[in-house]
């Protein structure tokens, strides 16, 4: 396994202790006993594999730990004292026996406490940086570091809410003893971003089950997930271009290889850019203007509002997913091209790379698009500002600067701001996948009102292109077929 964190949990002071400082001294004495090497010695498959993993150690109590009634024995003090009063009441002995056995459970469930849960928890994956759709490993131990055994004890893994888990369930239930440790594992599949594990949650009951304890054990465990980006084919941009020479073609006459235009001959034109032909004809020597190919500068804008979090069914992938991936297959190409390409992101957090070129700019590029919080596989709490965010994103966008805009057009807003860019000299693009389906009266509508947007947005002469079964770089294929005519 590539990656081992370890950690420990303090017994006893806890409830007593607010800040948790008498639990981390505690607990960081026990964690050294604890080190990445028991993984290999506890029970369950794939621990063998974990030598020579590192490990940190740290105090897992993080912040929740309360005792709270189940009510597991609620009524039953009641219902037995109503029993010894109906006993003595028709004089029947079972009765009063009955109900002081019914007593006696009361008093033993309102005798214990539930116990702190003094743990040293090891998590470890088998891959700390997947490729997206890979399976990881995750593998947990605790084990009882106290001197109280824990007669029922229930963890629950943090599991980031980016992952997905494909197989074994994260969570066990289980009973320990001083010094004995209980492991259990589970798989997730890996995707875009970075995931954090949150705090491994442990549930501690008493003997009885009439109280429970809840508390948060840390044990800092990360993976990354960075895709490689590959080139989706020469995208059909638009002719807002730089002075710089390229592969877009201009209305500007000079080198190319296109035929633009003829002209008087000058004083030092290249030989090989004469009309020949004409002179042979006229006797007039002419020179052959080509239509110049320049570079573009184009940012990619990606919507990750929390609208754009949809898919046409629940295990399918969510628009923002086709867009980002789709976005670094542009991004890749456009690069190869000789264009300089930024990222920014349609979102409530800030997401702003700007345009370049080069192998460093493709790495930030790559980066971006993995692991950017404002592009994460789950949409953010924060509200977002469409005003705010438009007047930042134009004084940020570079004058000669055209837009490829990848958003699922769900609504009114992303076909609005869209047109309200190109207004203002910035050309254009809409790439939009299709989340929509048609199973339902309410999902056809949708369906309708997004292809009605579609079509607005090209009544307006911005170019958009959608793209639903077929990939990306087929989409965009017949699109540039469709333009170029």
């Amino acid at each position: 396994m590539s990656e081992s964190r370890d950690a420990a949990v303090a017994p006893g002071s806890a409830d007593s202790d607010p800040d948790g400082s008498e639990a981390s001294d505690a607990g960081a004495s026990a964690a050294k006993e604890a080190t990445g090497a028991e993984v290999s010695e506890a029970t369950g498959a794939g621990e063998s594999d974990a030598t020579g993993a590192e490990s940190t150690e740290t105090a897992t109590d993080r912040e929740r730990r309360r005792e709270v009634a189940t009510d597991r024995w609620l009524g039953i003090a009641g219902a037995a004292l109503s029993l010894v009063g109906l006993g003595v009441l028709v004089r029947q002995s079972a009765l009063v026996l009955a109900g002081a056995v019914g007593v006696g459970y009361a008093v033993y469930a309102r005798a214990g406490d539930a116990p702190p849960p003094t743990l040293a928890v090891t998590r470890s994956v088998s891959d700390a940086a997947p490729e997206p759709g890979d399976e990881v490993r995750v593998t947990v131990r605790a084990e009882n570091v106290g001197e109280r055994a824990l007669p029922d004890l229930r963890l629950v893994d943090g599991v980031p809410p980016g992952l997905a888990v494909v197989d074994g369930p994260a969570r066990v239930a289980t009973a320990l003893r001083p010094g004995t440790a209980v492991t259990f594992e589970y798989t997730v599949r890996g995707a875009r971003g970075d995931h954090e594990w949150e705090p491994l949650t442990a549930i501690t009951r008493d003997a009885a089950g009439a109280r429970e304890r809840v508390s948060d054990l840390d044990a800092p465990t990360a993976i990354a997930c960075t895709p490689e980006l590959s080139a989706g084919g020469d995208l059909p941009l638009r002719g807002l271009t730089t002075v710089h020479h390229g592969r877009v073609p201009t209305d500007v006459g000079g080198a190319g290889v296109e035929f633009h235009a003829t002209r008087e001959y000058r004083r030092g034109d290249p030989l090989k850019r004469v009309d020949w032909n004409r002179r042979a004809r006229t006797g007039e020597l002419s020179t052959v203007e080509l239509r110049e190919e320049r570079s573009a500068t184009v940012m990619l804008l990606v919507d990750a509002r929390e609208s754009a979090y949809v898919a046409a069914d629940p295990d399918a992938e969510t628009a923002v997913e086709a867009s980002v991936a789709a976005a670094g297959q542009a991004f890749s190409a456009l690069l190869d091209g000789g264009d300089r390409v930024g990222v920014a992101a349609l979102s409530p957090l800030d997401c702003w790379l700007p345009p370049g070129s080069g192998t460093v700019h493709a790495a930030r590029g790559r980066e971006t698009l993995a692991t950017d919080p404002a592009l994460a596989p789950t949409p953010s709490d924060e509200r977002f500002y469409r005003s705010l965010w438009l007047r930042r994103f134009r004084r940020r966008l570079p004058a000669d600067a055209q837009v490829l805009f990848f958003t699922p057009l769900v609504d009114d807003t992303a076909a609005t701001l869209a047109r309200r860019i190109d207004a203002h000299g910035h050309l254009v693009t809409v790439l939009s996948p299709d989340p929509t389906a048609t199973g339902t009266a309410g999902e056809r509508l949708a369906a309708l009102e997004r292809r009605q947007r579609l079509r607005t947005l090209r009544s307006a002469g911005i170019r958009a292109l959608e793209w639903g079964d077929d990939s990306f770089p087929v989409a965009v294929a017949a699109a540039t077929r469709r333009w170029s005519r």
